[in-house]
């Protein structure tokens, strides 16, 4: 038998997380344009494998703990759009930071005056389908669909009708499995985002 080593190469960032700054709107789309570049560097750092068989899920498990927190008609948007998600045809998976989001992305300053992104915490880094790893930097996204327009611009293309239904239904089923997190970790920011990603997808305004 032939033993099979994996190695993993950390470099050190420097930087302030994105989390928290306040920028002007042209740097932002910068940002995001560079997020975008970093992202697709995961997503093609090997090669997309097939969807695995779809798995039981814990979504009535995080229900009955999320529950008490839910806004009327979240708790039937969730299981709904987890069963849509069901129906939707499979796409390849691909590597996936597991965790993108601003708290997450670094900013330095560099020698022009711009800031640098970097990407760190990989802790949650697994195959899964690309959008699947869009779903909490979206949050960004809200309202600002410049920041949207920016990443994608570089990314290659726009998500496509099915892509999208896809990006919404991983949104909410991320969103309950947020909430149930924040509860048990006593993290109220953690709970405001996926509150906040269920009213947008309740009232259409998730994009």
């Amino acid at each position: 038998m032939v033993a099979v080593h994996h190695t993993v190469v950390f470099t050190e960032l420097a930087g302030r997380p994105l989390h928290g700054q306040t920028l002007p709107a042209v740097v932002e789309r910068d940002v995001h344009r560079q997020i975008e570049a970093l992202t697709a560097r995961c997503h093609h750092a090997a090669p997309a494998s097939a969807a695995p068989p779809p798995g039981p899920g814990k979504l009535h498990r995080h229900l009955d703990i999320a529950r008490p927190l839910l806004a009327d008609g979240d708790e039937d948007l969730a299981l709904a759009l987890a069963s849509r998600r069901d129906t939707l045809p499979p796409v390849p998976w691909v590597p996936t930071h597991g965790d993108l989001q601003p708290r997450n992305i670094l900013l330095e300053a560099v020698g022009d005056g711009s800031l640098r992104a970097g990407l760190i915490d990989f802790e949650r880094s697994e195959p899964d389908p690309a959008v699947r790893g869009f779903v909490r930097l979206a949050d960004t996204w809200l309202g600002r669909p410049d920041l949207a327009d920016a990443f994608f611009t570089g990314y290659g293309h726009r998500l496509t009708e099915e892509e999208l239904e896809r990006l919404r239904c991983e949104a909410a089923l991320d969103a309950v499995s947020g909430i149930v997190y924040s509860h048990t970790h006593h993290d109220p920011e953690l709970l405001e985002r996926g509150l906040r990603a269920l009213r947008a997808l309740r009232t259409h305004t998730f994009r």
